[in-house]
Parts: C-alpha cells; sequence; structure tokens
C-alpha cells in the first residue's frame, strides 16, 4: 500500500471517531428590556406609550424585535409604585422610563444601578430626583416639561381671547404627585391679574364629564388642562368635552389644537417623546445617566384652531393671531 493511500485512510478513520460539531454555532442575542412605569392603562394612556413606541422605532428599535417593553401600568393607584418598581428591578431591565414625579421616586429608590429615564412635570431638583438639571449626580436623567414656566403665557393668552374670563379652572390629574405643584404655581400666577382660580381634579376618563358639567354650574368662563399622561390620553374626549360645554380651552400640547381644542402653547408630546427615546438608546449604548443632562424644551409652539373659535363664538383679535406659530383654518 502506497504512502497516499495510507494517508487517506488514516484520515478517514480519524473523522469516523472524532465527536460530531456543528459547523457554525448560532449566537444568542440579548434584546434589551425596557420598564415602563406609568398611571393609568393602555387605554387611558395610549398617547404617551404610542409616542415612545413610535419615537424608538424612529431610532431603529421595534417592541418584541430589538427591543422588549415591560409596561407596568399602576391605574389609579399611585401608592403602588414602590410595590410595582421593586417588582421591574427584580427583572433587570437595562433601563427604565418614568412617566411622572411618583413612578421617578420610586424607580430611583428601588435601584441605585438601572438607569432610569423620566419624562415628568414638575422641578426634579426640588423633589430629590436629581442633584441639578445639568449634572443629575446618579442613575436618573431623562426629560421634564418646564409646564410650569408657562402658565402665567396661558393666563395671558386665554385673557386676550376671552377678555371677560375672570374664572379660570385648572383640570388636573387628581392622583399625580405634581398637581399640588402646579395648582400652587396657577394661583400664583392668577391673583395679581385678577383670576378667580378655580381647581377641578379628574383620575380617570369616565370623571371627565362630570368635571366639564363641575366648570358650567360654577360658571368658569374658561380652563387650563394640566396635561398629564392621563390627560394626554383623552385629547378627543377632552375637546368633544369642551366645545360641547362651550368652554374655550388652552393646552400644553399641540395635539390638543389640531383635534379641535381651541388654543396650545406649549409641546408636541409626539416631538417631546423623542428626546425620551433618545435618553434610552443613549443608556444603551453605554451612556451614564449622571453624565447626561437634564433636557428641557428648546421650541415651545403656540397653536390657534380658528375653526374651533368660531364653533365657540370666541371672535380672536388680530394682536393674538399675528403670535400665533400656526393657525388652523
Amino acid at each position: 500500500m502506497n504512502l497516499r493511500r495510507k494517508l487517506l485512510i488514516a484520515l478517514g478513520a480519524g473523522a469516523l471517531t472524532a465527536p460530531l460539531t456543528p459547523f457554525a454555532q448560532p449566537r444568542t442575542v440579548k434584546i434589551p428590556r425596557i420598564g415602563y412605569l406609568s398611571l393609568g392603562s393602555e387605554v387611558s394612556n395610549w398617547a404617551f406609550i404610542g409616542a415612545f413606541r413610535d419615537a424608538l422605532r424612529d431610532l431603529g428599535y421595534v417592541d418584541g424585535r430589538d427591543i422588549v417593553i415591560d409596561v407596568t401600568w399602576a391605574g389609579t393607584a399611585a401608592y403602588e409604585f414602590p410595590n410595582l418598581a421593586a417588582t421591574l428591578v427584580k427583572g433587570n431591565p437595562n433601563a427604565i422610563v418614568t412617566t411622572c414625579i411618583s413612578s421617578t421616586r420610586a424607580a430611583k429608590q428601588a435601584t441605585s444601578t438601572i438607569p432610569v429615564v423620566m419624562s415628568v412635570d414638575g422641578d426634579p431638583v426640588e423633589y430629590g430626583l436629581v442633584a441639578s438639571l445639568a449634572r443629575p449626580g446618579a442613575n436618573v436623567t431623562g426629560t421634564l416639561t418646564m409646564f410650569e414656566e408657562l402658565i402665567p403665557k396661558w393666563l395671558e393668552f386665554i385673557n386676550i381671547a376671552v377678555p371677560k374670563a375672570r374664572r379660570i379652572s385648572f383640570l388636573a390629574n387628581a392622583n399625580d404627585d405634581s398637581t399640588p405643584y402646579f395648582w400652587n404655581k396657577f394661583k400664583e400666577a392668577a391673583r395679581p391679574i385678577g383670576i378667580k382660580a378655580l381647581l377641578l381634579k379628574a383620575n380617570s376618563p369616565a370623571k371627565l364629564e362630570r368635571a366639564f358639567a363641575d366648570m358650567k354650574k360654577q360658571s368658569v368662563n374658561a380652563f387650563i388642562v394640566m396635561t398629564d399622561a392621563l390627560l394626554a390620553g383623552q385629547v378627543q374626549r377632552i375637546v368633544t368635552l369642551a366645545n360641547l360645554y362651550k368652554l374655550p380651552g388652552i393646552y400644553g400640547f399641540r395635539e390638543f389644537t389640531e383635534a379641535g381644542g381651541l388654543m396650545s402653547y406649549g409641546l408636541s408630546f409626539r416631538d417631546y417623546y423623542k428626546g425620551v427615546a433618545r435618553y434610552v438608546d443613549k443608556v444603551l449604548k453605554g451612556a451614564k445617566p449622571a453624565d447626561l443632562p437634564v433636557e428641557q424644551p428648546t421650541r415651545i409652539e403656540f397653536v390657534i384652531n380658528l375653526a374651533t373659535a368660531k364653533t365657540l363664538g370666541v371672535k380672536l383679535p388680530d394682536q393674538l393671531l399675528l403670535r400665533a406659530d400656526k393657525v388652523i383654518e
């Protein structure tokens, strides 16, 4: 037997006795998990969670494919946030997104290592959530609306639109921790200009009609919405009730005016949640929350719905129309 034949036989025998191994092992890719902690439910708070999912999709994260969003709803029970946050932390998500002061506080107390990306109304420094806006200092960062800075403008614009308005209602979520903070800001701004401020609360979509009926009974001339996650999820219901009860209103989110509300001065919640998604993207790529300044709004828009003004019988002066960034005919 020649040398070449002996070598081929030896190689063949070796192949038969060698353990069988696949040619290529599939790599297991770990999909990032994001906890999402909010009041309300998927039905009542669809606006914010929907805007968040859309914003993540724009960055290449499709829920269920490139990322998993574990949504935890507290309903109307804000006192449950500590237990809900502790349960989320046990699942060791890559980040937690919070939508109000109380959910952010609960997440921060539940973990000092998992990044918390907040989207809140109110001052996170005053509530002890971050050391400062420029240098958050721990595991919490994110975005805020700065709506407290807009309250004087809301009152100014509604006064120009409805000059005889002396009783203005402040519609807010009864279960939101920031409601007392904003109510005090509203009263401080209303008092010097002779406005009687009234607080009306709704902690569920079902309570909204009662709130508008109470406004009418109390001879309210106009109203302002302190738009949190619950009320933002009720855009069409609130606008419809405002028009039904013939009450002029001003809103913090542009989507209300686009849906038929009279005026808005503030943000688009869809644009706002793009900022939340950007921060989630950053922490997933390794950025430390302590190094990410809290993002404040850079663009405030004044939008007027002229068709709604006609429906409500409100004659808007030219000085107001000229100040608008957008007028919906």
